[in-house]
């Protein structure tokens, strides 16, 4: 039989979160059933609650950061068992069968990965994500939490983690390599953390010199504000790999000119409006002009094991259910070091 699990979940467009039911399936013989514990708020669940990314499904709940407990298996999963710390991103299914998938890239799967909320799997029915208590997931796309990383800071990490992790890894992060991150938010402050830790030389690139100490505690080398334009001559080609985490408009020209010969620039913050830049800025110096989104099952479980290594994790505030709505509104206007996390024991009622 189906399980029927408590939940935070929003009727509309914008509104307010309400506690709730969602009918989790019945466990089949490869499933897991997940104990959430926590479950991170990314800026992408508010533009897909908000519906300001195109048509939603609603009732939705939200959630594609979750770390917990696994209470029960099916008869034939192997890879996991009861009593494993365990976490799902952003998504739950993929065909499996492409030529992405085949080579552990399902976040690009060619028929569409299943997103763990505000999606379809591939019989139809709704995905509900982490803003709950419980979730059954087919035991392929749970990931295994390092005893090293506790629960609430891991949370995130199943996706401002590894949005940050797998384009450092892709283009060479590391010693020899400078580094900029551009903005210090959710995505930015994992962004210095796994350069450093990957031994570049790590600069943040920020509006403003109000989280400079933060920034430097965290691994970065250097910090510099962008609302300067002092910043942009002085750093004129200097990083061989700067990752853009905001979500603003950005003056692209002006970042590539920080490239040095071959460098990247990389979007992994998501503007709402489209960026433009002048083609000279590319054939000057051969520089490059990207994208990545997150990562695939292998790279993000490989992300996990050097976090633990590494001692790193998400800087966290952690809320209770009745505190959503709030945070919702803090995340918009920046005020989260650096990014929240709901404990899933608040959402019962009672």
């Amino acid at each position: 039989m189906p399980l029927t699990v408590p939940a935070l979940l929003t009727p509309s467009a914008g509104a307010p979160f309400e506690r709730g039911t969602v009918e989790r399936r019945e466990l089949g013989p490869h499933d897991v059933l997940l104990d959430i514990a926590y479950a991170g708020i990314c800026h992408s669940d508010i533009h897909q609650a908000r519906e300001e990314w195109g048509k939603a499904r609603f009732p939705m709940v939200p959630g594609h950061e979750i770390a917990g407990t696994v209470s029960a298996v099916g008869s034939g999963v192997t890879k996991h068992a009861v009593g494993d710390r365990g976490g799902i991103g952003c998504f739950v299914d993929s065909c499996r069968e492409c030529e992405m998938c085949l080579a552990g890239e399902e976040q690009f799967c060619l028929r569409g990965n299943v997103g763990t909320y505000n999606s379809k799997a591939y019989d139809g029915t709704p995905t509900y994500g982490g803003y709950s208590t419980q979730i059954v997931v087919d035991e392929n796309y749970l990931l295994r939490i390092p005893d090293g990383i506790s629960l609430d800071v891991a949370a995130p990490l199943l996706c401002a983690g590894i949005t940050l992790y797998s384009p450092l890894k892709h283009w060479g992060a590391g010693p020899g390599k400078k580094v900029a991150i551009v903005g210090m938010g959710g995505l930015g402050h994992m962004g210095v953390q796994l350069a450093h830790a990957l031994g570049a030389e790590v600069t943040v690139l920020s509006q403003s010199l109000s989280k400079q100490a933060d920034g430097l505690a965290l691994g970065a080398d250097h910090y510099y504000a962008t609302s300067d334009r002092q910043t942009f001559r002085d750093l004129r080609r200097s990083f061989d790999l700067i990752i853009s985490t905001v979500g603003a408009d950005i003056d692209v020209d002006a970042y590539l000119s920080l490239l040095r010969f071959e460098g990247s620039l990389v979007f992994v913050g998501l503007p709402e409006n489209k960026q433009s830049f002048r083609v000279f800025s590319l054939t000057g110096a051969r520089r490059n002009l990207s994208g990545s989104n997150i990562g695939g099952i292998r790279e993000t479980q490989e992300m996990l094991d050097f976090c633990a290594a590494h001692g790193i994790g998400s800087v966290v505030e952690t809320i209770t259910a009745d505190e959503v709505d709030k945070a919702y509104e803090r995340v918009v206007s920046s005020d989260v070091r650096y990014r929240f996390v709901i404990d899933t024991s608040t959402i019962p009622a009672g």
